[in-house]
């Protein structure tokens, strides 16, 4: 078999790996460069900004600093749009944002019942689960058993809060600061924030 083959083979076998939906839009991706409309290195680019640089690691440098700086922590709590400004986050999808604080007495989780409206600028692209319609219905008539199938067990007293996102107002979880962490500084705080952390749906 010649080296060609061998290329054909390994391209039909990643392919077959995919989902329907991801065969779809990869063909579609395929077909708008072969016709020019699509710039495959700026779109390359552009994944790479929501999936690195837009994207979770900029929420955890948010929280880590509300976890150290009692003042900003003051400040996202009342103007969470704002305060993520200072540190140079913003624009489309962040414009109206609220933070909520977990405490040892409330659990906050985010959902969003019509679509999947998500402050990108903060948490990068949503999870596949995030808009799910099985996760959208259930995180607001069941948010314990939901919580309980992502791991996170909760004491009967702790009140749950589920938040709907629109397109006018999303939202950012602040989560609980883990004990024994007084220590590290605020780079490695950030370190131990995650993504499901700051949706609601992890500690």
């Amino acid at each position: 078999m010649d080296h060609d083959s061998d290329h054909d083979h390994d391209e039909q076998a990643s392919q077959s790996a995919l989902s329907e939906p991801a065969l779809r839009v990869k063909a579609l991706e395929s077909l708008l460069v072969e016709k020019g409309l699509v710039d495959p290195g700026a779109l390359d680019a552009l994944i790479d900004a929501y999936a690195h640089r837009i994207g979770p690691r900029n929420g955890a440098r948010v929280v880590a600093r509300a976890w150290t700086d009692p003042a900003y922590k003051a400040r996202l709590l009342r103007d969470a749009t704002s305060a993520i400004r200072e540190l140079g986050y913003g624009g489309r999808a962040g414009e109206h944002l609220r933070a909520v604080e977990n405490t040892p007495r409330i659990h906050n989780l985010v959902v969003c019942t019509l679509c999947s409206c998500y402050p990108w600028p903060v948490l990068g692209l949503p999870p596949n689960w995030y808009k799910s319609s099985p996760y959208r219905s259930r995180a607001v008539m069941d948010p314990r058993g939901v919580l309980r199938e992502f791991g996170v067990e909760l004491n009967s007293e702790v009140e749950v809060r589920v938040w709907d996102a629109t397109a006018e107002l999303r939202y950012l979880v602040l989560p609980e600061r883990p004990v024994g962490t007084d220590g590290l500084a605020e780079a490695e705080l950030a370190g131990l924030v995650t993504r499901d952390a700051m949706i609601g749906t992890a500690r």
